[in-house]
C-alpha cells in the first residue's frame, strides 16, 4: 500500500513543539474553497490574542493565480471571515476559520457560492429551514488504490461492509473515530457516522444545521478528514464513483425541513 511520505514522520517529535506556550498569541488558519470548486487551501497566521468572535479576524489577502482563482497579471484577492472553529490540530487557543473569497475589485470570486447561498438563505430565515448532510468518502491509498484492499485483485462482493464490524470488513476505522472526535473538539455539527458499502468506503452526517451552517459545517468536517488522512498517510476523495465496476458510488444526501414541515401536521 502506497502510503505518503509525510505521514512517516516522527510525531512524537511534533508534538514536544506543540506543547510549547504561545505567549498569549493565537493561531488563525483561513480554509477557502479553491477555483475549482471542490479542493480546500489553508494558511496560518498569527494574531496578538485569542480572537473571540468572527469579527476578531482581520481579511486577509492571497494570491489567486495559485489557486485557479484570477490571472497572474491581477491576483490579489481577499480571504473575508464567515465561521469560527476551535482548531483540533494545533488546539486552543488556535482557530479554524472558514472564509469566502472576494476578488481584487471587492466581488465575490466565481467558485464564492457561499455569497449567492447566503443571500439566499437570508430571504428564507423567517421559515428555519433545517438541512442534514450525509457526506459518503473512500479512502485510497497515494497511489488511488482503496486503502485496505489487495494490491492485485478484489475484495469479496459488497454485502458484509456495510455498517460491518471486523478487520475482515472495515478498513481505516481509526481515521474515521479520530476525524469524528477532531469534528466534536471544533465545534463543528457533526452527528453520525458509519461504514459504508463498498469496503474503504464511509459515511459521516452532519447536522441538523439552520440555513447557510449547513454549508460552513460540511466544507470545516472536510477539511479535518483531509487533515486527519494526511497524518494517517491515506487520500480521502468524495469522486462519486471512485472505482469504476461493481462497487458503490459515492454521494452527498441533503434533508431538509422548514418550521412548518416540522410542526404537528406538518410532513415527517
Amino acid at each position: 500500500m502506497s502510503v505518503a511520505v509525510s505521514s512517516k514522520l516522527n510525531k512524537t517529535v511534533r508534538d514536544q513543539y506543540l506543547k510549547l506556550p504561545q505567549d498569549g498569541k493565537a493561531q488563525v488558519t483561513y480554509v477557502w474553497i479553491d477555483g475549482t470548486g471542490e479542493s480546500l487551501r489553508c494558511k496560518t497566521r498569527t494574531l496578538k490574542c485569542e480572537p473571540k468572535t468572527i469579527q476578531d479576524i482581520p481579511e486577509w489577502n492571497f494570491d489567486g493565480s495559485s489557486t485557479y482563482q484570477s490571472e497572474g497579471s491581477n491576483s490579489d484577492m481577499f480571504l473575508i471571515p464567515a465561521r469560527m472553529f476551535r482548531d483540533p490540530f494545533t488546539l486552543d487557543p488556535n482557530k479554524l476559520v472558514l472564509c469566502e473569497v472576494l476578488k481584487y475589485n471587492r466581488k465575490p470570486a466565481e467558485t464564492n457560492l457561499r455569497y449567492t447561498c447566503r443571500e439566499t438563505m437570508d430571504k428564507a430565515k423567517l421559515s428555519h429551514p433545517w438541512f442534514g448532510l450525509e457526506q459518503e468518502y473512500s479512502l485510497l491509498g497515494i497511489n488511488g488504490h482503496p486503502y485496505g484492499w489487495p494490491e492485485n485483485g478484489f475484495p469479496g462482493p459488497q454485502g458484509p461492509y456495510y455498517c460491518g464490524v471486523g478487520a475482515d470488513k472495515v478498513f481505516g476505522r481509526d481515521i474515521v473515530e479520530a476525524h469524528y472526535k477532531a469534528c466534536l473538539y471544533a465545534g463543528v455539527k457533526i452527528s453520525g457516522t458509519n461504514a459504508e458499502v463498498m469496503p474503504s468506503q464511509w459515511e459521516f452526517q452532519v447536522g441538523p444545521c439552520e440555513g447557510i451552517e449547513m454549508g460552513d459545517h460540511l466544507w470545516l468536517a472536510r477539511y479535518i478528514l483531509h487533515r486527519i488522512c494526511e497524518d494517517f498517510g491515506v487520500v480521502a476523495t468524495l469522486d462519486p464513483k471512485p472505482i469504476t465496476g461493481n462497487w458503490n458510488g459515492a454521494g452527498c444526501h441533503a434533508n431538509f425541513s422548514t418550521e412548518v414541515m416540522r410542526k404537528e401536521g406538518g410532513l415527517n
